[in-house]
């Protein structure tokens, strides 16, 4: 019995434990003739969803639909599946919003920048998983992201994501009445990523608290914005009392990221290198070269990360 649509919170919960499936908190789909999937161009009686998608066991996301496309490239190589020279078709080349890929049980989706444009593209990613009875998804947002107190290049694995006001919570304004959410992420699989970067000893990694944010300029304390109503000094009093509360990084869409995984059973984390320590500048001063390195490091992290779990599944089935 899968979880879904027609369950109690409760039941789905525990449904989910055992059997470590993918499911949804809304009974009108159980009425539903068919489920399109608008923003993927996909759709319950136009795909055999089960066929294409059905094996997949790891979802990773991303800002650019390129980083995605070089990500399932470099996993390609990486598990060996296909040559990474090989061209990989966009799944959602239907539509302009997003891009998919596809190679063995990997699955690579953009999702644009910000809450709400990652959170359309969640809804129906989690749908997608559901419908195609996909069990045991670990899924991960790769990023980049802005640092406090760290050296540039060095990768944040998130431990909850704080709001601007530094509290693990997700504010959603739902039929005119706020609705909060949490935002923790699976600790263990936390570990384990750090594990991994200290099998590389390719880079820093680090485990803390990443403050997601609405803006990319005035909610962050950027200086450099069209508009900006304080101080320097007010700047660093904020990012000060950031980095106090345990905030090592700054993006924006890892709150909904999470609440949304949450609801859904899905084993997620963030991990997003910092491009620039905030303390110390707003603009990105780095040579394009260096920027492209710091870039590949959380899909290097991730990609040893399925490495290794698919690996561990292979040795336990022999």
């Amino acid at each position: 019995m899968a979880p879904g649509p027609g369950f109690s919170d409760e039941q789905n919960e525990t449904l989910c434990e055992s059997e470590s499936t993918v499911y949804v908190h809304n009974p009108h789909l159980d009425g539903m003739k068919e489920d399109i999937l608008y923003h993927f161009n996909l759709g319950t009686s136009t795909h055999n969803l089960p066929a294409m998608f059905g094996e997949v066991k790891f979802v990773c996301v991303g800002g650019s639909p390129w980083r995605m496309k070089s990500f399932i490239e470099y996993i390609a190589g990486e598990l060996s599946l296909e040559d990474p020279k090989a061209e990989y078709p966009n799944i959602c080349a239907g539509t302009d919003r997003y891009a998919m890929y596809k190679i063995g049980p990997v699955l690579s989706v953009s999702h644009g920048m910000g809450i709400p444009s990652i959170a359309i593209m969640l809804h129906e990613l989690i749908k997608l998983l559901y419908h195609a009875r996909c069990t045991d998804v670990t899924i991960v947002r790769i990023g980049t992201s802005g640092g406090l107190g760290l050296e540039p290049g060095t990768v944040v694995v998130t431990k909850q994501s704080v709001d601007a006001t530094f509290l693990p919570r997700l504010e959603q304004v739902i039929l005119g009445n706020t609705v909060v959410r949490s935002t923790d992420l699976d600790q263990g699989l936390a570990e384990e990523l750090l594990q991994c970067s200290k099998d590389l000893g390719q880079f820093e990694t680090v485990i803390g608290n990443t403050m997601c944010t609405m803006d990319f300029y005035e909610g962050q304390a950027r200086l450099d914005g069209a508009f900006c109503s304080y101080t320097e000094k007010d700047k660093q009093d904020y990012l000060t009392k950031a980095y106090e509360s345990g905030v090592r990084n700054i993006e924006m869409e890892s709150s909904v990221f999470a609440a949304m995984c949450k609801l859904s059973g899905l084993k997620a984390a963030v991990v997003c290198v910092t491009l620039l320590d905030r303390q110390k500048g707003d603009q990105l001063s780095s040579s394009h070269e260096v920027l492209h390195s710091y870039q590949q490091r959380p899909q290097i992290l991730v990609g040893h990360l399925i490495k290794k779990m698919l690996q561990a599944s292979a040795s336990s089935r022999s």
